[in-house]
């Protein structure tokens, strides 16, 4: 835009379409919507693609309470700047960027300073969150307004569309395994290969480890195998458990629903690391850590800067989502079939059909 025109359209809020779900067991519907004006340090995407995540489910069912209505959910943004503010520094009109889990944060708590945003008490999500007066609204949409700290650049050497889980999933389990120095040597075991187990798979053979992938399903041996694990132990056989107990370093659990930890895997001095948040809580079986001096862990997403970082990895190596694409229209669908583990591996929306 000629620059004499910029301080106008600062000042206008947008108009946007988009998908959003009006109450917690109603389908998601199309959705037209007013996008907040940008302000000086803001950065204006037109959305190209937008991941779908369990969360989006969760939160636009209340399955985790607290949602408010009209809700727009996605949190895996990737699209091409359109105007920047006058303040902006670090990107241009036509840069493809993108957008995660928050939005905002303090700027000045000490997770911020250590560039651990997601644990800011004071965090803003990209959608069902506080900010600017109004309720934030996700990536099921044409167009987004973010202050430039919170948005990303994607390499030019990946696929844009399935880049987009890079943006929640990718990041998710590539914070833990960056941050506990997974390295070759190290055998890594996977639980669960849905849309956060297949990035991690990838993500921990680059970094050089040996990865079993641990699942309660038969059909999954080949897909894992396919995506760089060495082995697969199907969890439901006692004695396929049995046969590896003690052996592995690292155990990341993916999954998010009720189900038995896997503790007596790991070597001494092992670290369990869970990222999927069931609707029940766990049971610790405390004796199961203490005899074996092993460590249970969590880990939230990741801050920005490491997830810029997980980006540069994964163009690295070549490490994308596998994914399948779809209409707008096709978000409901999409939700039940994520819901019976019915997709390989992550839903993308192609958000030139809002």
């Amino acid at each position: 835009q000629p620059p004499a025109i910029l301080p106008a359209i600062s000042k206008m809020t947008s108009t946007t379409q988009g998908y959003a779900a009006h109450a917690k067991d109603t389908p998601l519907v199309p959705f037209t919507f007013e996008r907040r004006a940008p302000l000086p340090t803001d950065v204006s995407i037109d959305i190209l693609f937008s991941g779908i995540c369990h969360s989006d489910i969760h939160t636009a069912r209340s399955e985790w309470a607290g949602t408010t209505y009209p809700c727009v959910p996605g949190h895996e943004i990737v699209g091409r700047v359109s105007h920047v503010g006058d303040k902006v520094t670090k990107y241009k009109v036509g840069d493809t960027v993108g957008v995660g889990c928050m939005v905002g944060s303090c700027h000045a708590c000490d997770a911020c300073s250590k560039d651990l945003e997601q644990y800011c008490s004071k965090s803003v999500f990209t959608y069902n969150s506080q900010q600017h007066g109004e309720n934030t609204k996700g990536g099921y949409s044409k167009h987004i307004v973010v202050d430039e700290s919170f948005v990303v650049r994607i390499p030019s050497n990946l696929p844009l569309d399935a880049c987009a889980p890079l943006l929640c999933a990718g990041i998710t389990v590539y914070s833990p395994l960056a941050h506990w120095k997974v390295s070759a040597g190290q055998r890594v075991g996977i639980v669960g290969l849905g849309g956060l187990g297949h990035m991690a798979v990838k993500i921990a053979k680059a970094m050089g480890a040996e990865v079993t992938v641990f699942s309660t399903s038969a059909n999954k041996v080949e897909s894992a195998l396919k995506l760089g694990a060495t082995s697969v132990v199907i969890s439901k056989d006692k004695n396929a458990l049995a046969a590896v107990a003690g052996k592995f370093d690292v155990i990341l659990d993916t999954v998010s629903q009720d189900h038995d930890l896997l503790f007596d895997q790991l070597k001494i001095d092992g670290l369990y690391i869970v990222v999927g948040i069931p609707e029940t809580p766990y049971t610790l079986p405390a004796g199961r850590l203490i005899f074996g001096r092993r460590s249970l862990a969590g880990s939230l997403i990741g801050g920005i800067k490491e997830t810029q970082d997980m980006l540069d990895f994964c163009s690295k190596h070549n490490i994308i989502s596998d994914i399948e694409l779809v209409k707008a229209d096709y978000i409901n669908t999409a939700y039940e079939r994520v819901l019976k583990s019915d997709v390989k591996y992550r839903f993308v929306i192609d958000a030139s059909t809002f």
